[in-house]
């Protein structure tokens, strides 16, 4: 059999693993488990993008090869008039604009198309692994910006060296953030567009639940900023949109050379999206109407935060996404508490140790709860963790 490429060896070891291994042995033993895991609606994607998804597919144009340079006209249409509603800023669908099967696929090609070996990335922990595995996997190196909750889990920008800044070719960053639900303002913004001009690093915004701001909250776009398009791309995705993971669409847009870049990667690895998905997804984007989703993930913090902090917990309540960032109590690690939780409460979470080093000390709820209809399960679940506290 032939070697396997050693770049695999770069993957560092799947940390979910015993969580995983313990919620399957919980439902094998009839245990009802309140899964506050995942972080993928729970709601159905709205019968609306359905029913134009299916008139799309009965067109027969959208069964052949999508031969356009960056993705369905119609779809970049769509997304960058939404963007320049959302966030007043005017993009050129052409250059400025590009479809992505995923928001996840577009991050990962990003360092692809960007890392040779011995290049560095500057990436956040606690995060989202794609931005390290794949730039490890690449041949590059990382080095870690520390997200504290001191700082409000946003990275201390003057604490890179200076020689880390000289050599980075990108910087990663994701607000909304997944895990810790912090939000970046327009300042940061700023320093943030200004650090990597200084320096000539491509800023890489993974906006992905840009579109979960709650109670009103409107996240920022890092492409708002005077100058960004010079060294901005910024990613976004239908998935928490419109509850619509399954059908792995998204959009890049800014720098037109990192665009095209990106672009050029791409078209030698896939044919792009299904244009009847990115027709469905352009309908959409101009149609919909999804804050019934918002707010019952609305209702579900309030249910979630109140009840935890009414137990002694220190848990704020975040601006956006689908996650509550929690500390652990005194004595436990963050695996063995989200172990405890599940095997002595059947409360299903994350430990923050699997974003990275920093995450440690935290575990990550979500707020996409299955069954779930009215906040219901997640009183549940404060009740059961109330029942294993007095213990």
């Amino acid at each position: 059999m032939a070697e396997r490429a050693k770049r695999l060896e770069k993957i560092p070891p799947y940390l979910f693993g015993e969580i995983s291994r313990l919620k399957a042995k919980a439902i094998a033993e009839g245990k009802d488990v309140i899964d506050l895991g995942i972080g993928d609606p729970d709601q159905p994607t709205p019968e609306a993008v359905i029913r134009a998804l299916s008139d799309a597919a009965r067109n027969p144009e959208t069964h052949r090869y999508d031969e356009s340079p960056s993705g369905d006209p119609a779809f970049l249409d769509a997304v960058t008039r939404w963007f320049r509603g959302r966030f007043g800023i005017a993009l050129d669908p052409a250059t400025e604009s590009l479809l992505l099967i995923g928001s996840k696929e577009g991050l990962a090609h990003l360092a692809w198309a960007y890392i040779d070996p011995g290049d560095l990335s500057l990436v956040p922990d606690p995060a989202y692994t794609v931005y390290k595995v794949n730039t490890l996997m690449a041949g590059g190196d990382v080095v870690t910006m520390p997200l504290l909750r001191e700082n409000g889990f946003l990275p201390d920008l003057t604490a890179i060296p200076t020689e880390a800044a000289r050599r980075a070719k990108l910087l990663w960053l994701n607000y909304p953030n997944n895990p810790t639900g912090a939000v970046a303002d327009l300042g940061f913004y700023r320093d943030a567009v200004a650090f990597c001009r200084q320096y000539d690093i491509l800023l890489v915004n993974d906006a992905a639940y840009a579109a979960v701001g709650l109670d009103g909250y409107v996240p920022a776009s890092a492409l708002q900023v005077e100058g960004a398009k010079e060294c901005v791309i910024e990613l976004h995705s239908f998935s928490k949109m419109y509850n619509m993971t399954g059908w792995r669409v998204g959009m890049a847009f800014g720098n037109a050379d990192a665009i095209a870049t990106l672009n050029k990667l791409k078209s030698n690895l896939d044919s792009k999206q299904f244009a009847a998905v990115s027709r469905a997804a352009a309908y959409a984007i101009e149609n919909v109407d999804n804050s019934a989703t918002l707010r019952l993930i609305e209702k579900r913090r309030d249910i979630l935060v109140d009840g935890l902090n009414a137990l002694g917990w220190a848990v704020p309540k975040p601006k956006a996404t689908f996650y509550v960032w929690a500390p652990v109590p005194k004595g436990y690690t963050s695996a063995e508490f989200a172990k405890k939780l599940l095997e002595e409460a059947a409360v299903n979470t994350i430990p923050g140790s699997g974003y990275g080093e920093y995450g440690e000390g935290y575990i990550r709820m979500s707020l996409t709860v299955i069954g779930d209809k009215n906040g219901e399960r997640v009183a549940e679940a404060v009740e059961r963790i109330k029942r294993i506290a007095a213990r």
